[in-house]
């Protein structure tokens, strides 16, 4: 609905079919235990329906200023009831079973304004106990079993009576004088209500009646001529609303007397026909009398039982309602849709302002009924169950159609195409607002080619199917659009980036799971997303809103994350942008330890949130970490266990190649010799003497004698470590500053890694003290403290022991064995040359070389390849 319903009616509407049920406000505390309930701070009592056949007048606080009593079993009202209630202003008492209210009833509450006793047994209205309320404004007391309306003169009292109702389907008519007390009361509301067959009216009962709205509850069947009679009391005065209700009852007006005549006459903003049967005579007749008088401007027909007449011919002649010029025509749940051409003529909506079709369910609309609406400004056609082939014709000619229409309401409705739509309102070229919503709209089938005048600037959409691509079908002139509870999983950025001039969008009770950053839109000013499904929100969404100020996203699933924390701090810090229902409806979703949390409580720390202070953390201890690594690698001389480390890798890898290529060569030694060049000449003169010129001699690797000449010196110290059954160290200080030292020793731990060192012998040649040791040696400080060594002695008598140790821990030797096609040889320190086939008796003369093999340029070439000291740096 595009305008609002006049107030004034629906205060007729209520006076006289019913009462008005007053919803408790909710309860701020509640004084006692009893059969009602106390709020409000004592102020107002609920007993509303519950099953009371006594007042409990004793749980009334004194400072009860509203009771409601509604809906119960009361029978009598008593002086005692209300007696503690000075301060009372406001009772209800309808809808129950009252049949004696004492005169004293209402003696303690002087300020009562509003009294409903609508809907009782009361035989004769309780005058005694009503005349003394002087304050009273508002009195419903009709519906009950009076026989006459009659009011006593003390009526003449209440001087500041409003509103009054009155009558029963008891009170068979109306006399003259049954109103004269009111005569000088100007009130603004007055509704009596009669038997269904009224028996009698007298010409002037309601003569005396001032008042601004008047309704009529009595059915003239029997007695017709009685309409104008009452419209000849109330000519001549001014009301906003009049209502007449289930005027023909029971049967169909038949007469020929124009009983609407007195209409002509009286002066009233809106008329009202509520229930009652109508065919095209009597509603003529009303018709012509308004358009006759021209006074009437708004006119509503609501649950009206229609029926054309049986002897009803069209005659072929034009219409008699030509001229019918009302600012408001609403046609409400007509029983039949005939009502819209009761004549077969649509020329009574020529002049019709707004245009108001519910309810009526009509199934086709003509092609000239289009352009009999040529004043409309506002149609409504909702809640009619309206199809796309019924509202649009395509056989209809819809140009110049509706030239001044600037609403067009089809809620509620069966519509499924925007592209059958689009068409229609083609020719609305002063349409701005265009209410779609309950309807079926949005697939995309029916969301293509559409067409849409550039002047509409409100589309109302909400609860219908849209997929994203279907927006692309609707309008793009639009200032306010409503697309709440439509389905949508996701937002089509492509159209928001063609609505230029929206100011006002609503997407609540979406499935929308993602709100996309950089959303341009320069003019939007509130923006509604509540009761979508997305968790994050952050800054970078709304950033491209300049003048967003009213923000609608609670009752979303949120994940409780620092850019929800940063968008809500910074969001209250700025004040630019409001966030409507906050903190209420902004709870956690997510994680499940903050589940329920309402956002304004959900407080991380400062250093979780803020990503600069974080990097500034980690840059300061990744550096000092660093510079912790740093001193432990100076320490402990990390990197040159690396540098080692790579060394054997290295030397691996090229082995690894030169095995898979063939060229490997195998070499068993009893030892390996590991010594500096300072202590060269005792290997040389002592140690090497002693252990190979024996019966069975040893076989040792050295250096200078048997690394292969050409290949690399770190793989040469590896492949003949590993390929040494024990590693002689020979320590002394000489040692300790020794680079290649340095690499045999760390490539021998290397190899000797669980297996508790047992193949490495250690001889100190003189006097070493662990502590003193360079830090990369400490796992030679730790097998000088824990293993034992021998030490050369520097006494000549002593050191025949130490060969016996020494050969003891090498063992008994044993054959080694090479490789066939082997052509390396050893030279020795003291010109003897150890062959790599097994070790055979030697002229020591000869210097090892068997002369059996060798001769003339041979003996030459073997001297120049094997004999030549090999330079290594020690």
């Amino acid at each position: 609905m595009f305008w609002t319903l006049l107030s004034r009616s629906v205060l007729i509407c209520g006076l006289v079919t019913s009462h008005s049920l007053t919803t408790p406000t909710v309860p701020t505390t509640i004084s006692k235990e009893g059969p009602c309930r106390i709020y409000n701070s004592g102020r107002c009592a609920d007993c509303l329906g519950r099953q009371l056949d006594r007042i409990p007048w004793r749980q009334f606080p004194s400072t009860l200023e509203k009771v409601d009593l509604s809906y119960n079993k009361l029978q009598a009202v008593y002086a005692e009831d209300f007696q503690n209630l000075p301060h009372l202003q406001v009772l209800q008492l309808q809808f129950n079973n009252l049949s004696h209210i004492d005169e004293d009833a209402f003696k303690h509450n002087p300020i009562l304004e509003s009294l409903n006793i609508f809907n009782n047994s009361l035989r004769e209205i309780p005058a005694s106990a009503l005349i003394s309320l002087m304050n009273l404004k508002k009195l419903d007391m009709s519906n009950n079993l009076y026989k006459r309306a009659t009011l006593v003169e003390g009526f003449s009292k209440l001087v500041k009576l409003k509103v009054l109702s009155m009558g029963g389907p008891l009170v068979m008519g109306l006399k003259k004088g049954d109103f004269q007390p009111l005569k000088n009361i100007k009130l603004q509301g007055f509704a009596i209500k009669c038997t269904s067959n009224l028996s009698f009216y007298e010409l002037g009962s309601l003569e005396v009646i001032q008042t601004q709205q008047i309704g009529f509850d009595m059915a003239i069947d029997q007695r017709p001529q009685a309409l104008p009679l009452m419209l000849s009391d109330i000519a001549n005065k001014t009301f906003t609303a009049i209502q007449f209700r289930n005027l023909f009852q029971f049967m169909y007006f038949s007469g020929k007397e124009d009983i609407f005549f007195n209409l002509r006459y009286v002066k009233a903003y809106q008329l009202i026909f509520h229930r009652g049967k109508f065919n095209e005579n009597l509603l003529r007749m009303a018709l012509m009398n308004i358009q006759e008088a021209n006074i009437v401007k708004r006119l509503r027909l609501q649950y009206i039982d229609f029926a054309r007449s049986p002897t009803f011919e069209d005659s072929g002649a034009g219409s008699s309602i030509t001229n019918l010029k009302l600012d408001g025509l609403d046609l409400w749940s007509i029983s039949n849709p005939d009502v819209l051409r009761f004549d077969w003529r649509f020329t009574w909506f020529n002049k019709v302002k707004q245009l108001s079709l519910q309810y009526v369910y009509f199934t086709s609309v003509p092609c000239d009924a289009w352009s009999e609406m040529g004043s409309v400004e506002t149609l409504d056609v909702s809640n009619n169950r309206l199809q796309d082939s019924v509202l649009y014709n395509k056989r209809c000619d819809y140009t110049g159609s509706e030239p001044h229409v600037r609403i067009f309401n089809v809620s509620t409705n069966s519509l499924v195409s925007l592209k059958e739509m689009s068409y229609l309102t083609q020719e609305f070229k002063r349409l701005e607002v265009l209410d779609l919503s309950h309807n079926m709209l949005g697939s995309l089938e029916g969301s293509r080619d559409c067409v849409w005048k550039p002047n509409i600037t409100r589309l109302i959409a909400h609860h219908n199917q849209f997929v994203s691509e279907a927006l692309q079908c609707l309008p793009t002139t639009m200032q306010f659009l409503d697309l709440s509870n439509c389905g949508l999983g996701q937002l089509d950025m492509t159209f928001f980036d063609q609505t230029t001039q929206l100011t006002e969008l609503l997407l609540s009770g979406n499935k929308i799971k993602f709100i996309p950053p950089h959303w341009r839109s320069a003019y939007l000013r509130s923006l509604t997303l509540d009761s979508n499904s997305f968790g994050v929100i952050s800054v970078e969404s709304f950033r491209e809103m300049p003048l967003l100020s009213q923000l609608s996203a609670g009752n979303n699933p949120y994940h409780c994350t620092c850019e929800l924390h940063a968008f809500i701090q910074q969001t209250q810090s700025q004040g630019k942008v409001t966030l409507t229902e906050w903190p209420e409806n902004y709870k956690c979703y997510h994680p499940e330890p903050f589940l329920n949390t309402i956002i304004a409580n959900y407080l991380p720390a400062h250093v979780a949130c803020d990503i600069r202070l974080v990097v500034v953390i980690s840059v300061a201890v990744t550096a000092a970490v660093l510079m912790i690594l740093m001193l432990i690698c100076y320490i402990f001389n990390i990197p040159w266990y690396a540098k080692a480390t790579y060394q054997i890798v290295r030397a691996k890898y090229r082995a690894h190649k030169e095995r898979a290529a063939g060229e490997g060569e195998v070499f068993v030694y009893h030892a390996f010799i590991s010594y500096c060049h300072s202590d060269g000449d005792w290997v040389r003169d002592q140690l090497l003497p002693c252990l190979e010129n024996n019966r069975d001699p040893y076989r040792l690797c050295i250096h200078e004698r048997d690394f292969m000449p050409g290949k690399w010196i770190i793989d040469n110290i590896i492949d003949n470590i590993e390929n040494s059954r024990k590693v002689i160290f020979v320590l002394s200080r000489h040692f300790v500053n020794s680079e290649w030292c340095n690499y045999e020793l760390y490539f021998a731990q290397q190899r000797a890694m669980g297996k508790a060192f047992s193949d490495v012998i250690l001889v100190v040649m003189e006097p070493i003290d662990p502590h003193s040791l360079p830090s990369k040696y400490c796992k030679l400080k730790k097998m000088l403290s824990t293993k034992t060594y021998l030490e050369w002695p520097q006494q000549p008598k002593h050191q025949p022991f130490f060969w016996a140790q020494l050969k003891s821990v090498l063992g008994k030797p044993s054959l080694t064995r090479g490789r066939a096609g082997s052509t390396r040889s050893r030279a020795a320190s003291e010109g003897r040359v150890s062959m790599i086939e097994p070790p055979m008796e030697v002229d020591q003369q000869d210097h090892g070389v068997n002369k059996a093999e060798l001769h003339g340029e041979e003996i030459e070439t073997y001297k120049e390849l094997f004999l030549k000291p090999i330079p290594i740096a020690v």
